[in-house]
């Protein structure tokens, strides 16, 4: 598969990503977002004016050097936390006009959440894990729907288990579960296969693909590593808070080779 490669300077990324916005309405998009971390002289700007617009059902991985910005990218795209300027919208919502409430429940019900450690509750199954999300938004799960996406990330006959009786890939795959059944619009996940060994870390990866492709699903992965970044559809680079890349239908070596022209 040819890949359509574009490396423009830090000044001319933001017009790029502009032109290859989608028609219809984005996912998620970032219009010349700004984070800046502390005041004065301690100021730390951690995203410099990005604009960039992730089309539905599809697989993003944000990639770049340490302290280029890819933690707080995720994070203000998630609605995690607030850009100093600048407008995030999920779909046709606007963020910045939600009230800090109205943000927690659109979390809840339209975004999911991959991390690295897990953030799996030691105390409760398989099921309870996965229904959790459910739970906190005062509905009460259907077995069968817990069943279903418990099945979908092959863990059906897990269902009683609790995180100390599951392999970490195992565990990797019933918090994929939880952050899909609330059927999310995004999933975001921050290094997912971080903490796991190459060959299962493929299978969560190839499972993520599957969530996209099989389950049109949008998926925002921030990964430090070239493989990873392979099964996404396109890569975006940043650095120093800017955007610096972009790499679509990208393979290992296309990453590896930007990534250390930025540096990394």
């Amino acid at each position: 598969m040819n890949a359509n490669t574009t490396t423009p300077s830090a000044a001319s990324a933001m017009a790029t990503a502009e032109r290859v916005l989608p028609q219809s309405a984005p996912a998620v998009a970032l219009r010349d977002v700004r984070k800046v971390h502390g005041q004065g002289d301690a100021a730390v700007v951690a995203l410099d004016g990005i604009s960039v617009a992730l089309s539905p059902g599809s697989f993003t991985a944000i990639m770049g050097p340490s302290g280029s910005g890819k933690s707080t990218f995720l994070h203000v795209a998630a609605g995690l936390d607030r850009p100093t300027s600048g407008t995030v919208t999920l779909g046709d919502t606007d963020l910045a006009r939600l009230s800090e409430r109205r943000l927690t429940i659109l979390r809840r019900e339209r975004i999911g959440f991959v991390f690295q450690a897990f953030n799996l509750m030691p105390s409760l199954t398989v099921t309870q894990n996965i229904a959790l999300p459910l739970r906190l938004d005062g509905r009460r799960p259907r077995r069968s729907e817990v069943r279903e996406v418990a099945a979908r990330v092959g863990l059906e006959k897990r269902l009683r288990h609790r995180p100390s009786q599951l392999s970490g890939g195992q565990q990797q795959r019933v918090a994929i579960a939880r952050a899909l059944v609330t059927q999310p619009e995004v999933v975001f996940a921050d290094e997912p296969t971080g903490a796991l060994d190459t060959q299962t870390g493929r299978g969560v990866l190839a499972l993520l693909r599957e969530v996209v492709d099989g389950d049109g699903h949008t998926v925002v992965m921030v990964t430090h590593d070239p493989q990873a970044a392979a099964y996404a559809d396109r890569v975006i680079l940043l650095a120093d808070g800017r955007l610096a890349g972009m790499l679509d239908a990208p393979s290992a070596d296309q990453v590896a080779e930007q990534l250390a022209h930025l540096g990394s």
